[in-house]
């Protein structure tokens, strides 16, 4: 291994790169071998999700040549199955985005394969829906979602407009492995593709046909008052255009724009974690609201997949986290289409085995059928694709995970967080016209299904040394089979690498999931405690549902719990 990511620098380091930034990285290495190594010592990653890594040189980073080595695998494996492919390109807002999507796109058309790519950096699921409406073989956008500045990342879509399936993972992987990065890629330069037509831009009608699409999603058949007071911020990312455009067309027009992150940047110089999910990536936000006196925060992370909000309480304003959302629209959703006359039969909520299950108390009540998946949005558009081949599409009213992912409609096979805008400003005029607040319908629904408080915690593990941690830690809990945490005796630990789950007496249950490296302990109490590596970035998550008979209550509880976990971890 030693040898290895030097002989790796070494083939680099006597190469004419067309990035020149590469090769002064390259030339820094020589020095700081410790940086060498993580660099060289192993290739980045592909899985379900494709790629994701620090921006750099080497071949375990983030650069044209990963991406174009990546890009030529993808191409292998779509020649292989199909007779003329094609694949749809979108990119983000990240840094060198642009430079990765037309690489990519110059590696497609040297193969033979019709590239659409967008001219103008667009969301993800506008993406997901551009594969399907164009009718593309599959496709791939350049992003990192929510990480920091220094990562971007490349998420490959397939024919369904859903993120691959696990098995075309594993494929694809394959035929990355037989490519020599620099020997084996084929590119063709992008201005020659537009002229030759392999590479043509994604029009307006197909952004159009989008917008059209969250638009049918709209519950607001009876007249409401719209004239909610918005700020909204795409983090420095991609959601501008879209999200306003929408909220516009379905009446919500009292918008204004954080300032400083209007624009696009991939520096996200006032939002250095540009993650909807955390308080700090939302204080521009708040400041601007505060300011205003709206009514209501909206955030999207960079690729416009993710929605977070805040709403105005008396003079200050609470943050609302994804399960609390999901909770809201599900009830919401259930209470429209039932006046509407729209609640199809056997009404289908998806959401990830992490997310609350308060959920399925509320999902019973309305009599809607709660399947639940895999950590990632890719398994609820799987879900939602056995439903369109069982032409039962109209089933699916709501797909959402605890880390502010949301979908209400089949348009398109991942989270959108233009979609989720939308509900979001149409779910809270619906209410405010009632008299209430959105805090306020959250506290009924606590009373009524009893209180739950659910969060994560994220540890981060950099670097050769902390993926060699993750690994042990992970095999540690394995190994030892934790039987109390916090003094509640574990009742079931399910251990989703073996897909199955393991009862205390002895009893296995086949669990009909896809394996992942996923274990889930249920405690007493209606405690559960979830531990994953994530598939994005060098940390483990953790996840705590706690039950009790107040907040503070839960609170408590789950600050020790959580406390004991991160000793066990050290």
């Amino acid at each position: 291994m030693a040898a290895n990511f030097r002989e790796r620098w070494s083939i680099w380091k006597s190469r004419k790169l067309e990035d020149t930034e590469l090769e002064a990285e390259l030339q820094a290495m020589q020095s700081d071998e410790k940086q060498m190594e993580d660099c060289f010592y192993k290739d980045l990653e592909f899985g379900t999700g494709g790629l994701r890594g620090v921006i750099g040189a080497g071949t375990n980073r983030m650069n044209i040549y990963t991406v174009a080595k990546a890009s030529q695998g993808y191409s292998n494996y779509l020649n292989a199955s199909l007779a003329a492919p094609s694949v749809a390109i979108a990119y983000d807002s990240r840094i060198k985005s642009d430079r990765f999507a037309k690489a990519a796109a110059e590696v497609f058309a040297a193969n033979g394969i019709r590239v659409h790519i967008f001219s103008e950096l667009m969301p993800t699921p506008a993406l997901s829906f551009a594969v399907r409406n164009l009718e593309c073989s599959g496709g791939i956008v350049i992003t990192a979602s929510h990480n920091p500045a220094k990562y971007n990342g490349y998420k490959v879509y397939g024919a369904d407009g859903c993120q691959i399936t696990t098995e075309a993972a594993k494929a694809i992987l394959t035929e990355i492995g037989k490519v020599d990065i620099f020997s084996d890629v084929r590119r063709m330069a992008f201005e020659e593709g537009l002229r030759r037509g392999i590479i043509s831009y994604i029009g307006e009608k197909t952004v159009d046909a989008y917008i059209d699409a969250v638009s049918s999603q709209s519950l607001c058949s009876e007249m409401i008052d719209k004239n909610v007071s918005i700020v909204y911020t795409p983090l420095n990312g991609t959601g501008l255009k879209c999200v306003t455009r929408c909220l516009e067309k379905n009446g919500f027009t009292n918008i204004s724009v954080v300032p400083e992150q209007k624009r696009p940047d991939g520096n996200f110089p006032t939002c250095p974690y540009p993650n909807p999910e955390i308080r700090e990536a939302l204080e521009l936000g708040l400041r601007e609201a505060q300011k205003l006196g709206s009514d209501l925060l909206l955030a999207t992370d960079p690729d416009c997949d993710r929605v977070g909000i805040a709403v105005r309480s008396g003079e200050d304003y609470i943050l609302l986290s994804g399960n609390e959302v999901g909770l809201l629209l599900l009830d919401y959703i259930c209470k429209r289409r039932i006046a509407l006359n729209h609640m199809p039969q056997r009404p289908v909520l998806l959401k990830t085995v992490v997310t609350i299950d308060m959920a399925k108390r509320i999902a019973a009540d309305y009599g809607v059928e709660v399947i639940d998946v895999l950590t990632g949005f890719k398994f609820i558009g799987e879900q939602i694709g056995l439903l369109e081949r069982q032409g039962e599409t109209d089933r699916f009213i709501l797909g959402f995970e605890e880390s502010y992912g949301y979908l209400t409609g089949s348009y398109v096979r991942d989270k959108d967080g233009v979609n989720a805008s939308l509900m979001i400003c149409e779910m809270f005029a619906y209410y405010r016209s009632r008299g209430l607040s959105l805090p306020e319908v959250l506290d009924s629904l606590y009373k009524k299904y009893g209180y739950c408080l659910t969060t994560q915690h994220s540890y981060l593990f950099e670097g050769a040394a902390g993926f060699k941690r993750m690994q042990e830690i992970m095999g540690k809990l394995r190994e030892q089979r934790q039987d109390k945490w916090l003094g509640h005796r574990v009742l079931a630990v399910s251990d989703f690498k073996d897909s199955v789950t393991r009862f205390e007496d002895g009893r296995l249950e086949t669990i009909n999931l896809p394996k992942s490296n996923v274990l889930k302990y249920a405690m007493e109490g209606d405690l559960t405690l979830v531990v994953r590596p994530s598939g994005t970035e060098p940390k483990i998550k953790v996840y705590f549902s706690v039950s009790a008979e107040s907040r503070a209550a839960a609170e408590e509880l789950e600050q020790r719990l959580a406390h004991e976990v991160e000793a066990w971890m050290q």
